[in-house]
């Protein structure tokens, strides 16, 4: 269909369904009464515009609003099954996929844990193709799939890079080989930047332009959100803040060969044991095996025991911030803040969002002796939040980057 030209009766349509969509989204079921009054459309312009949009499959007659005095209404919402979309989170242990429908909602999910030996293309398709039909539907229903992986393809060369711990996935023609094997757009994006736009759209930076996510589970990463859009840099390595030199620790040369840098030999999960140690505090029962992984990119998907151990140090200690617990809990802050001082002193984020098992384990405790620590070691003063994504926050952020592009597709009538 031809573009709409501006102020002519099609664009001011297509402008209209996509108000009420919008609304649809937001607010759930809705009367014609209630969107006419929210969009200020007559009540004929709009029985027309639900007309309209109940042919073309987007919306839906559902039920009445029989609680109300007066006439029972109909209310209408938004068709999930109108468009339906995918999401995977790849680590060196699992793939784990998701299919949302339109409205957001997981209908179909499945977890493949990873085989030695096994094939990218074919762990992707068959997670995907599991989820999918546990969701009841073909992969072709798909209208967009999003794959979230550790690291970043690089836009020059098409190679995944600073993830060299993943197996399978290193190919130049991997790319072009997924293309082939899937039927629906696909694009890639480095698995601590979905767990931002996670928290842009859904939770702690809502509202927020300018905002640094610092994730911290079996590796440091951080996601840099500016005016709104996430900044990814010129290979994709934008965040990759485990790599960054800091005081406080000697410098790490070589760091991609070595898969580790000096804020992550500083502050990753691997020091907790031992600063717990030093204050005569306990580990975990089971321990944590000298040899476990760590670095920027070790696994995040089912938590290791470094993970495991250093999450119940953090929850016992932030359940009693007292003595040896406290000092604790000042001596991990103190080495967070370190690194997040650069980040600060360079980005000036309005908001750092805390995101990822180990710092969330500390809760506000641990969040306040941050907050103060930063205080005294960076310039500007950003407002420090704990992330409200908490379950699976990767594999969200994939599902809602996904829906971002399908919503734009499918609410333009105009097309």
């Amino acid at each position: 269909m031809p573009a709409a030209t501006p102020g002519t009766p099609s664009l001011l349509r297509a402008m209209n369904d996509r108000a009420a969509l919008e609304l649809l989204l937001t607010h759930g079921p809705l009367s014609r009464t209630r969107i006419g009054h929210l969009t200020g459309l007559s009540k004929p312009t709009a029985s027309q515009l639900l007309a309209r949009l109940e042919d073309a499959g987007l919306v839906v007659a559902t039920g009445t609003d029989g609680g109300r005095p007066g006439p029972s209404a109909q209310l209408y919402a938004l068709n999930p099954r109108a468009a339906h979309v995918g999401g995977l989170d790849v680590t060196p242990e699992r793939v784990l996929a998701a299919v949302a429908d339109l409205t957001g909602a997981v209908v179909g999910s499945f977890e493949l844990p990873y085989t030695e030996g096994a094939g990218a293309v074919d762990q992707v398709t068959e997670a995907l193709g599991e989820a999918v039909k546990a969701a009841g539907l073909q992969r072709s229903d798909l209208h967009r799939l999003v794959i979230a992986t550790p690291g970043a393809f690089d836009p020059q060369t098409g190679r995944l890079r600073y993830a060299s711990h993943l197996p399978g996935w290193h190919s130049p023609t991997l790319l072009d080989e997924l293309a082939a094997a899937l039927p629906m757009p696909v694009e890639y994006e480095n698995d601590v930047n979905l767990a931002a736009i996670a928290e842009q759209r859904l939770g702690a930076a809502r509202g927020h332009e300018d905002f640094v996510l610092l994730w911290n589970e079996e590796g440091l990463g951080a996601a840099l959100v500016l005016g709104g859009r996430l900044h990814r840099g010129w290979t994709g390595g934008a965040g990759e803040v485990g790599f960054l030199p800091v005081p406080g620790h000697p410098l790490v040369r070589q760091v991609t060969r070595a898969n580790t840098g000096g804020y992550q030999e500083l502050a990753g999960v691997q020091v907790l044991p031992r600063l717990a140690a030093e204050l005569g505090i306990e580990a975990a029962p089971g321990g944590t095996p000298p040899d476990a992984p760590h670095g920027p990119h070790a696994p995040h998907g089912q938590h290791g025991p470094l993970v495991a151990e250093a999450v119940a140090l953090l929850r016992r200690a932030a359940a009693e911030p007292e003595g040896p617990y406290l000092r604790f809990l000042q001596s991990y802050a103190t080495v967070l803040a370190t690194g997040l001082a650069s980040l600060v002193a360079v980005l000036d984020p309005e908001v750092v969002v805390l995101s990822g098992a180990v710092i969330t384990a500390g809760g506000d405790p641990l969040r306040a002796l941050l907050e103060a620590e930063l205080g005294e070691l960076a310039p500007a003063r950003p407002r420090l939040v704990t992330g409200q994504v908490r379950e699976r926050p990767v594999l969200r952020g994939a599902l809602e980057s996904a829906l971002a592009a399908t919503r734009e597709e499918v609410f333009d009538t105009s097309r």
